[in-house]
């Protein structure tokens, strides 16, 4: 019963897909929501409409959208981590937590914010390639072929 109460808290509870994202796009705007979200129905040929139909489709697309409303248009505090492993509509948002002003945005800021995404996912890139290399080194060491007579596979000297 006290879930029940909490999820009442939720800014998203009874908040329609179409009615959350006339929201955050009459405060923000198509260009705001691509260059954060990098969600391309927010860039190609922008609506409404297009983008609730894309939403109600695309499960991760719309988590990303809903996780933007709480914590940049609601100013919410990021949620523990075990709330944050819920999709935004199943978090239960303790009392205490108000929703405040939306955040301000800009282009510039949300280049960034990728441009520091794609160092690090480069980085992360790299240190699993190194990772992957130093692993099959170490697999790949070869092993000393032993022949004797009593070897019932002549051949098998020369296959790995």
């Amino acid at each position: 019963m006290s879930d029940e109460i909490n999820y009442q808290n939720n800014p998203l509870h009874g908040l329609s897909l179409k009615n959350l994202l006339i929201e955050i796009v009459d405060h923000y705007s198509f260009e705001i929501l691509f260059a954060y979200l990098n969600i391309n129905c927010f860039n190609n040929n922008p609506s409404i409409e297009s983008a609730v139909k894309f939403l109600k489709k695309t499960d991760w697309a719309r988590e990303k959208v809903e996780a933007f409303y709480l914590y940049k248009f609601k100013s919410l505090p990021r949620a523990s981590d075990e709330q944050f492993e819920l999709p935004p509509r199943d978090r239960i948002v303790p009392p205490n937590q108000i929703p405040g002003p939306p955040a301000e945005l800009s282009l510039e800021d949300a280049d960034r914010l990728r441009e520091k995404r794609a160092r690090k996912a480069a980085r992360h890139d790299q240190e699993k390639s190194q990772r992957t290399a130093s692993a099959k080194r170490t697999s790949n060491v070869s092993k000393p072929i032993v022949s004797s007579d009593t070897d019932p596979d002549p051949w098998a000297k020369w296959r790995k």
